[in-house]
């Protein structure tokens, strides 16, 4: 069989900065940063709220982030401008490569699952904005714990609400170092995909199962581990 293939949605399939273009509009020069600004304290209060287990849900932790990034950048957002841009968040697009790389592991008979920090109605409304929804048997989300990843007990969830049997039967994709760390260290295997030359994974000791550069290498790379390791040569 086939394994699982438990999907990172924010930052993975989706561009969390496809919004830089729009952002330009108001915010000048500064979008960039802004749009970097917004997603690492996205990031942060989802980590901050799984461990003082006072939880909100992911949209609340993306708002405050967006309040945060106009005050650190001193962008004089209105209210209706930022309700604006939280819509859009929504809709995000999908990576250039995403679509024909699920196409391509669905017709190979993957089960695919999308696995998210995300509320289900907001993953599954992102999915379909996409185009992209179809490729999956499921989305598993978090709330369901009222946690976050990287939480251990989320990947456990994942296991459970997939009917997978056994951790190293699923596989992360991710090109979030700290939920391809979360996974491993919770028994799963991961497969990072490194978006950027410039990405740097944390030099914890856990390292990633696979690494590659865009999902369009990711059929391969996993056919090729399993095989290797089905001849003890792995």
């Amino acid at each position: 069989m086939k394994p699982t293939l438990a999907f990172d949605v924010y930052g993975t399939l989706i561009d969390t900065h496809g919004l830089v273009s729009r952002l330009r509009e108001t915010a000048g020069e500064k979008a960039e940063e802004f749009s970097r600004i917004w997603r690492q304290k996205q990031l942060e209060y989802s980590f901050r709220r799984g461990l003082m287990q006072n939880y909100e849900t992911f949209a609340v932790c993306t708002r405050n982030a967006l309040d945060y990034a106009c005050t650190y950048c001193r962008v004089p957002f209105t209210v209706k401008q930022k309700d604006d841009l939280f819509e859009r968040y929504r809709t995000l697009p999908a990576f250039d490569d995403v679509e024909g790389s699920l196409r391509a592991l669905d017709a190979s008979g993957f089960r695919m699952f999308a696995f998210s920090n995300g509320s289900a109605e907001a993953v599954e409304a992102l999915l379909a904005a996409a185009g992209i929804r179809e490729h999956f048997l499921d989305v598993v989300s978090v709330d369901d714990l009222k946690s976050f990843k990287p939480n251990p007990a989320v990947y456990s969830h994942f296991l459970r609400k997939s009917g997978t049997t056994g951790s190293s039967s699923a596989w992360l994709i991710s090109s979030n170092p700290f939920d391809v760390i979360g996974a491993v260290s919770a028994g799963m295997r991961a497969v990072w995909v490194k978006r950027s030359p410039e990405a740097i994974f944390d030099p914890w000791g856990i390292e990633p199962t696979l690494t590659i550069s865009s999902l369009t290498e990711l059929e391969e790379s996993i056919s090729v581990y399993l095989a290797v390791e089905g001849t003890g040569n792995c």
